[in-house]
């Protein structure tokens, strides 16, 4: 019942079992499957708009570099796959074949429960953009789509579920945020998106996104819903792909807690309308020669962001600079470094959050990597005195211990990992071979 993505896991399952662990098999799969998104896309757009504006609506979704992290991070291959199997379902359905477009759109579910607003943002299309839908008329395709919006209420109350009763979730109730102050925030998010969709610069991996004052976070989103409005009085065609998008973004940016407050992978679906909403209006454009050149100058900054991706020490060291004050990136650059230098990244991210459990972890496995087990144990000791329900720690200054040739000292702190945690596999071989 914790499993809600089985589509996607199967596709890692394929990989692994064709490529192993190579990496290059994940990404290429990332980048056939962004492609098979892209050519859906266009012929959606092709159904929906003159063929001028389709080029460029597929380019800006294809290329832009709000769409790198999706196709570059590997883990976020589940929401280009679901994007896949969302942009067959529109073109089933604009083509009039209504229950075929169901049954993908349960396929897309099966990738990722983000897509789950896509009946309310066919909905607005089937009601305000097409005049005559293809095939069947609209009253024989209500039924349909009520399907859909069961799938998704079905789909969203099994992520519930499934956050809840998963530890360390980071979702939901184990999100470390109230809902209130969650939707405050992504108000602030979603402004953000919208810079970077305008003004591409200034990407990172783990944005430093605060909870902002009340009166801010209203205010946010009042400037949402006002621009919205304003939008539908002006050019109505440009309203309905705008809001669209805003649908399409309520699962991740409306009340269900997320830990992080802001990804750029979440835009990659509701790309597809805005890139719609673009297109539209740079169509009218005297000179539409610059069109080209800005996407060739899209296409270069998607390559540095893809560059950025390669390495994992490039990726945080770039998060680092972008939100100093955060601790996350300074751990998982510390795992990318030297010794010295991790240790120093390390003792900063001390500095910003001393309750922390995760730093003095990372700084006794950093030290115990460096050949200083003493020290290591030290730092384990804190860790575990900030959060005694850690099986990873107990194992870790069992090594320590080892190290130092305290075998009983080791051989009880392996038994404590293994009581908390009887999964824990590197506990169980370590026991095992100090039975030897």
């Amino acid at each position: 019942m914790r499993q809600t993505r089985p589509l996607t896991y199967l596709t890692f399952w394929l990989n692994r079992a064709l490529g192993g662990h190579d990496a290059i098999f994940y990404h290429a799969l990332n980048l056939a499957l962004h492609l098979a998104a892209v050519l859906l896309a266009y012929e959606c757009l092709l159904r929906l708009m003159d063929r001028r504006a389709a080029w460029l609506a597929a380019a800006l979704f294809a290329v832009h570099p709000l769409q790198a992290e999706a196709v570059d991070y590997i883990w976020a291959r589940a929401i280009v796959l679901a994007a896949v199997f969302v942009f067959a379902s529109l073109l089933e359905w604009l083509d009039g074949r209504p229950w075929v477009s169901v049954m993908l759109f349960a396929l897309a579910l099966l990738a990722k429960e983000e897509c789950a607003a896509f009946p309310l943002a066919l909905w607005l299309l089937d009601a305000r953009l097409l005049a005559r839908p293809a095939g069947a008329p609209r009253r024989a395709r209500r039924a349909p789509l009520v399907a859909m919006l069961a799938l998704s209420l079905a789909a969203g109350l099994r992520v519930v579920y499934a956050a809840a009763i998963t530890p360390g979730s980071q979702a939901g109730a184990n999100a470390g945020i109230t809902p209130w102050h969650y939707v405050l925030a992504e108000g602030t998010v979603l402004w953000r998106y919208l810079r970077l969709l305008a003004i591409p610069y200034g990407f990172t991996v783990d944005a430093e996104i605060a909870v902002p004052p009340v009166w801010l976070g209203v205010a946010a989103w009042f400037a949402i819903v006002a621009g919205l409005a304003a939008l539908w009085r002006w050019r109505r065609d440009l309203a309905i792909w705008a809001t669209m998008a805003a649908l399409l973004l309520l699962p991740s940016s409306s009340i269900f807690p997320a830990a992080d407050l802001a990804a750029d992978r979440r835009m990659y679906l509701a790309m597809f309308p805005l890139a719609g909403a673009v297109a539209l209006a740079l169509s009218r454009l005297r000179w539409r020669a610059v069109l080209p050149v800005a996407i060739v100058a899209l296409v270069v900054v998607s390559i540095g962001r893809t560059e950025v991706w390669s390495r994992d020490e490039s990726l945080w060291r770039e998060a680092v600079e972008r939100a100093p004050d955060k601790v996350r990136p300074r751990i998982q650059l510390s795992r990318n470094v030297g010794s010295e230098e991790a240790l120093a990244q390390l003792a900063e991210a001390r500095r910003l959050a001393p309750s922390d459990p995760t730093v003095a972890a990372e700084t006794g496995r950093v030290l115990l990597t460096a050949g200083r087990p003493a020290l290591a144990i030290a730092e384990f000791g804190r860790a575990l005195a900030l959060d005694p329900r850690d099986a990873n720690n107990y194992n870790n200054r069992g090594v320590a211990l080892q190290a130092l040739g305290q075998t009983e000292a080791a051989r009880a702190d392996f038994g404590r990992a293994i009581a908390l945690d009887p999964g824990l596999a590197a506990a169980r071989e370590n026991l095992r071979k100090l039975a030897r």
